[in-house]
């Protein structure tokens, strides 16, 4: 049997007691790492649940899918998701190999970012579709993502904004190279996405077009969530790019129309009690 079990969001402690016990049983566990990071490393998680953990890069998942399904037909095997194992990052491509190969699978679901992010108060039916900000470098800044946001404003929705992690990656220049050489961890930050969204409403200014979102769209930073140092900010999309939340991992809101009640929940956590003044992104039912 293959298992894909969910982590929740926070520390060892947050596995179902259900992932649990079929992480106990199984012969290899293997641990996603490319995809989130827990607020605990490899070795609490090995501590509580009473067994090694394999770490997993994106080379080894992709690449040598194989290895992690050999012999899970005849032993139980788990791989293990920070959050839901279908949540942010789909592993179908685990699963239809299992099932090509014979091997039956189950899942065990957990919390991910992508319910969780109603402890802001926004709720969770009023968001349209998810985006993902990657890192922009000095020759590539997409803009894609924008007009999802764009979209999902017009319909008066929320977006939820995933923010790029860089873990195990290698330069262009030792990829050309051919150099098993891995730059360090990178995690963007609620200020980097910020960042990015301000200088495209910039760059659509310049081209003659006034943008639906502004630097006064409502917007909602959040750190670290389910973790006992989690930390909320709403404000204005400019005061999201001065904001600090500490490390990772970051997430992003660009809120669409707002109820009453999602508008006095996000006013809990205002960077600025001001921002909430005009009342023009409220719905009355």
């Amino acid at each position: 049997m293959l298992y894909l079990v969910g982590l929740g969001l926070g520390d060892a402690k947050d596995i179902t007691v259900k992932g649990l016990e079929a992480v106990r049983r199984c012969r290899r566990v293997y641990l996603e790492a490319y995809t989130s990071v827990l607020t605990v490393g490899k070795e609490a998680l090995e501590e509580f649940y009473g067994k090694e953990l394999i770490l997993a890069d994106r080379e080894a998942v992709e690449q040598e899918a194989d290895s992690i399904l050999k012999e899970a037909d005849v032993s139980d095997v788990a791989f293990l998701v920070v959050g839901d194992p279908f949540g942010a990052t789909t592993h179908s491509d685990l699963v239809l190999r299992a099932v090509k190969l014979g091997i039956p699978y189950t899942v065990i679901h957990n919390a991910s970012i992508m319910n969780a992010v109603g402890c802001c108060g926004l709720q969770l039916y009023n968001f349209g579709e998810t985006v993902s900000i990657v890192f922009w470098t000095d020759t590539w800044k997409p803009e894609s993502f924008f007009d999802k946001i764009k979209k999902n404003h017009q319909n008066g929705m929320h977006t939820l904004c995933l923010l790029d992690i860089k873990v195990k990656e290698q330069s262009l220049e030792n990829l050309m190279k051919g150099k098993k050489i891995y730059e360090p961890p990178c995690y963007m930050s609620v200020n980097q996405a910020a960042e990015q969204l301000l200088a495209i409403i910039q760059n659509r200014r310049l081209q003659g077009e006034e943008p639906e979102i502004t630097e006064n769209t409502i917007c909602v930073g959040l750190a670290r969530v389910g973790a006992p140092d989690q930390k909320i900010a709403s404000g204005t999309l400019y005061q999201m790019s001065t904001v600090e939340l500490g490390g990772p991992l970051h997430s992003l809101i660009v809120t669409g129309t707002m109820h009453p009640l999602e508008l006095e929940m996000l006013k809990l956590f205002s960077v600025d009690s001001s921002s909430f003044e005009n009342n023009t992104f409220q719905r009355t039912a």
